[in-house]
Order: C-alpha cells, then structure tokens, then sequence
C-alpha cells in the first residue's frame, strides 16, 4: 500500500510563489508516474502537471511557463513550484502516484488560495 503525504500550500497574493511537496512512502514499484492535479470550487477535477519515470513532463496549457514539476527519485517525492500565481489557480491541490500496474494513489489535498 502507497502513502501520499502532501505540504506546501497556503494563502499567497496574486504574482506570487508557492512550492508543493508530496513524499510516497509504502510499496512503491520501480515504475511509476507522478502528477499534481487541482479541484476548484464547482469545477472538476483537472491535470496541472505530472512526470513519468523517464522524467517526461507534461502541464496543463494555464500553467505552461509558470509553473514547474519536478521530481526526486530516490526519495520519491516530486514537487510543484507554482510561480507568477493568479486568482484563478485557487483550488485544492492533490498528488497522485501511478504506478504501472495497479490502481493509482491520491494525496488527501492541500489547500492553495491566490488573493490580495
């Protein structure tokens, strides 16, 4: 079984700069792929970034340019830094790890609110 603990939100003004952190921890197979996606309010939940085991990424087109995943094999943690932050980033943010074979893991959410 995998576990997702994610950090790293809170209340940030518009143009500015968070960084979310997620750490797997469990039975974590060698192939896996991890991603960030958010969930506003009303809305569905959508992709904002993933990277895949050979260090493929992909964004969402909103996010292109400000906002960049990376990820820390060894320690199986992958990170969002989320730079030039707008109103409309406001959401919960959730990981996910997808592994090969086998159902996919969620993170339990972090909270990212863009106000002045």
């Amino acid at each position: 079984q995998v576990q997702l603990a994610e950090s790293g939100g809170g209340l940030v003004q518009p143009g500015g700069c968070l960084r979310l952190s997620c750490a797997a921890s469990g039975s974590i197979s060698s192939l896996y792929s991890m991603g960030w996606f958010r969930q506003a309010s009303g809305k569905e939940r959508e992709m904002v970034a993933r990277i895949t085991s050979g260090g493929s990424k992909y964004y969402a087109d909103s996010v292109k340019g400000r906002f960049t995943i990376s990820r820390e094999s060894a320690k199986n943690t992958v990170t969002l830094q989320m730079n030039s932050l707008r109103p409309e980033d406001t959401a919960v943010y959730y990981c996910k790890l997808t592994p090969v074979y086998g159902a996919p893991t969620w993170g339990q959410g972090t909270q990212v609110t863009v106000s002045s």
